[in-house]
């Protein structure tokens, strides 16, 4: 890049990219590594290919959720993200090409009568999820007899249900398949209220940023390396977006 470029991409002189870390590992999120502390997952790949190939010092900016992301981008405390896309979204940031679709399921405890979705819509049913997330907006807006309480951070979701204290928890299911194993005898909804893709993220009229990253994105895509991150991490069938896909 020259040197305008990089400074409309990184004006800090870093490359500063946006992460949702929780307990989970998904297209969204990542985890701290338990032996090293430092955070893991598709996006952290990601970041660092692209601070690799740009040749930018990399800052990964953690958050708890890929809402708490959206809602900093006043601040100016990042450059490029990956999150979720949905509608209200498209009014705070610009997206670049998608590299992830995904499906947003619910998880139930041992002993739960819940088999579909549909059975989860039953008043007085305890359903938890992260706030300010596309996942809790259109769980909130596919129910009709029962709500979604949204907590600030996925652990304090988990420990809700781990409590006792939710009949069901409203996730990405690439994320609620790398926490089934923390939850003997809980099970994975079969089908999906959400079905999105994961995209670059920049703030809005970052053109710059979004044509270098996308163009970026689109070649990771298309020479297997997205497909190889996501099954690194065990995300086997997790699909990669189509080439030149936007959510």
């Amino acid at each position: 890049m020259d040197a305008e470029t990089q400074k409309a991409v990184a004006p800090t002189g870093r490359l500063r990219v946006g992460i949702a870390v929780g307990t989970a590992i998904s297209a969204t999120w990542a985890k701290h590594d338990p032996k090293t502390g430092q955070p893991m997952g598709p996006t952290v790949d990601l970041a660092n290919i692209f601070a690799q190939r740009t040749g930018l010092p990399l800052a990964l900016i953690e958050y708890g959720s890929s809402g708490e992301i959206i809602q900093s981008v006043s601040t100016g405390g990042w450059d490029i993200s990956f999150t979720p896309v949905d509608a209200e979204r498209k009014a705070v940031v610009d997206f670049g090409p998608t590299f992830a679709l995904s499906e947003s399921t619910y998880m139930v405890p041992r002993g739960s009568s819940a088999r579909r979705i549909e059975d989860v819509d039953h008043a007085g049913t305890r359903v938890f999820g992260v706030e300010n997330t596309a996942t809790i907006r259109s769980a909130r807006s596919s129910l009709n007899h029962t709500k979604v309480t949204g907590l600030t951070r996925l652990d304090e979701v988990l420990a809700r249900f781990r409590d006792g204290e939710a009949d069901a928890i409203a996730l990405g299911k690439e994320s609620l398949l790398s926490l089934l194993p923390d939850f003997p005898g809980a099970r994975i909804l079969d089908g999906h209220f959400l079905s999105t893709g994961t995209a670059l993220a920049v703030p809005r009229g970052n053109t710059a940023a979004l044509e270098v990253f996308g163009t970026l994105l689109e070649e990771l895509k298309a020479d297997g390396t997205v497909r190889k991150i996501l099954d690194n991490y065990g995300m086997t069938g997790s699909a990669v977006a189509p080439p030149g896909l936007r959510s």
